[in-house]
């Protein structure tokens, strides 16, 4: 049986009984680099529509997680299952076929084209996934669709058809970003750090526009941050120290 045979089959089993998007299980990773660092995290669930937020400060491991949970790395030891499929069986191909048809991942930094246009940023990931593609033609013709998005997310349709990424607000770049994320209905959106450059009003309104768009498609979010005040938007609090166990240099067996 092929790996995308195996994903598909867990996707249709054991993903549709189970109340969790995210399960793991007795993880552990080690980075043997020139700074070897351990991550154990023992026991984390996320549950499919749950909005969580991931306290940690800078250098707890956050990134390592969030690389864990989107399938980038793989653990050394335990089990990491997403959406019914175990992400250890894959191969390196097949994890990131699996991240950009089922995650939506919003970056710090956002990480968008600038000279695109903002419709040319919120299609990427529809090249690189037929599964997201097929979801959002469901929804009409492509562009429209993206457009409709990111004027749901709050930015003018004059901005939308005549501008470059390169030419936005820090507040629009980030709804380009989300648009990007959301778009095909992915079942798990994971942010990081996405507000860190906004101010309170600002960050309130698309943390709210977000789980709206999320909420319509039952998506997962889980959103890493240091700021603690962001708390009140979310489901669940977690802080990562909570959860796992990060050992800088070398682990003894």
């Amino acid at each position: 049986m092929s790996e995308s045979l195996t994903a598909d089959v867990g996707r249709q089993g054991e993903s549709a009984s189970s109340p969790d998007a995210v399960s793991f299980a007795n993880v552990e990773y080690t980075w043997s680099g020139s700074s070897p660092f351990t991550l154990a995290i023992a026991d984390f669930k996320l549950a499919r529509g749950e909005k969580l937020l991931l306290l940690g400060p800078s250098g707890s491991g956050k990134s390592t997680f969030l690389s864990l949970l989107a399938g980038i790395v793989v653990p050394g030891k335990g089990k990491i299952d997403v959406l019914g499929t175990d992400m250890a069986r894959l191969s390196g191909a097949a994890r990131d076929r699996f991240r950009v048809e089922h995650f939506g991942i919003i970056f710090q930094m956002f990480n968008l084209l600038p000279y695109g246009s903002l419709i040319d940023n919120v299609l990427l990931p529809l090249h690189f996934s037929r599964t997201r593609r097929d979801r959002a033609r469901a929804d009409g013709a492509l562009d429209d669709v993206a457009t409709d998005l990111l004027a749901t997310l709050g930015i003018d349709r004059t901005v939308i058809a005549t501008a470059k990424t390169a030419n936005l607000s820090v507040g629009q770049q980030q709804r380009v970003a989300a648009a990007r994320a959301l778009i095909g209905a992915p079942q798990i959106i994971v942010a990081d750090e996405p507000t860190s450059a906004l101010d309170r009003n600002t960050e309130g309104a698309f943390l709210n526009l977000l789980f709206a768009q999320s909420g319509a498609a039952g998506a997962s979010v889980i959103m890493v941050s240091h700021d603690e005040s962001l708390a009140r938007y979310f489901d669940r609090v977690v802080r990562l120290d909570d959860i796992a166990v990060a050992t800088r240099g070398a682990r003894s067996q």
